[in-house]
């Protein structure tokens, strides 16, 4: 917002180009506004001042303007390319996701399941550095944040291994924890570019009791796997039988007809970390790397070839 004495024949409803700016502006970047054919235009200013020569900054440098609201399809996309360099650049193919609540601690109540994703981590991320590849399998991928997603990242740090961390900005709660793999720490803006990263790479899902956020993350994946969306399955793991059985009745959505039967089986409850490891190694098959690093998921688009199962996918399959 522009303060001070600017552009008071504007407020007059005088042309534009009688304007004159006599004011100073409090804010990083303020705003240019006439009338056209009787329609008000904003034009954002630059927040970057003139070089020495009077030379405006490139548009790409001009921190006001990538902050705007018309910069914001440029932001998006740069939530895109960033990771996608990266990712090239350090040869990781794939991903496993954990998923789990910030508010869980160590030392809390909730505590057995922080030392759970913690080891569960650590044996996906002692296995996968032994496979035969050429490029990174299987890397943890969490949240970024503290709780769940602090612990899982833990777990593949004291494995020796790497670890990403799609970490996002909000008021409380989510700050980058330290075991994240330097140059595997991703910031977003905005939770759908964060939502695909975690799609993208998937190769298996681990799903720790958490609240909001671990919900709509673990159902936009199962919503993807059941419509089939994605070309490949994805195995969806449920930690913690009880807690999952007490907040989501799956048995009362196929009983009332919102699910179909098959639905059900696009997740399996799992209570322990050697259980969850095994039930992952199932479902994977790691000699099917395809040459494409990082290994994108494709989406599936209504008149190509459907899934070779004819149906959803299942979690004990493979790769498509």
């Amino acid at each position: 917002m522009c303060r001070g004495p600017a552009w008071p024949e504007l407020a007059a409803g005088k042309d534009a180009r009688r304007t004159r700016f006599d004011g100073g502006c409090a804010a990083s970047s303020c705003s240019l506004a006439h009338r056209r054919g009787g329609r008000l235009h904003v034009v954002t200013s630059s927040s970057t001042p003139p070089d020495a020569a009077g030379r405006e900054p490139l548009a790409y440098r001009d921190a006001g303007f990538l902050d705007s609201d018309e910069a914001r399809p440029v932001r998006i996309l740069s939530e895109y390319l960033r990771p996608l360099g990266a990712f090239r650049r350090r040869r990781i193919h794939d991903t496993i996701v954990f998923f789990g609540s910030a508010r869980i601690t160590e030392d809390g109540p909730l505590g057995a399941y922080y030392e759970a994703a913690r080891e569960l981590a650590r044996l996906v991320t002692t296995w996968s550095d032994g496979l035969p590849s050429p490029s990174h399998r299987y890397l943890v991928c969490t949240g970024g944040g503290p709780g769940i997603m602090e612990a899982a990242n833990r777990g593949a740090s004291e494995a020796g291994g790497r670890s990403i961390g799609l970490n996002i900005g909000l008021p409380h709660e989510q700050r980058p924890n330290r075991y994240i793999t330097r140059g595997l720490s991703f910031e977003f803006r905005y939770f759908f570019m964060r939502k695909l990263w975690f799609a993208y790479l998937a190769r298996a899902v681990v799903a720790f009791p958490g609240g909001y956020g671990t919900l709509d993350e673990v159902f936009e994946l199962l919503t993807l796997s059941q419509t089939g969306k994605l070309e490949r399955p994805i195995p969806v793991l449920l930690y913690g039988a009880d807690f999952w059985r007490e907040i989501v009745d799956f048995d009362a959505l196929v009983r009332h007809g919102l699910i179909a039967p098959h639905d059900a089986g696009l997740l399996r409850l799992v209570d322990d970390p050697s259980e969850a490891f095994e039930a992952l190694r199932a479902g994977l098959r790691p000699q099917d790397e395809e040459a494409a690093t990082p290994d994108l998921a494709r989406s599936a688009t209504p008149g190509e070839q459907p899934h070779p199962s004819g149906s959803s996918p299942s979690t004990t399959g493979g790769d498509s």
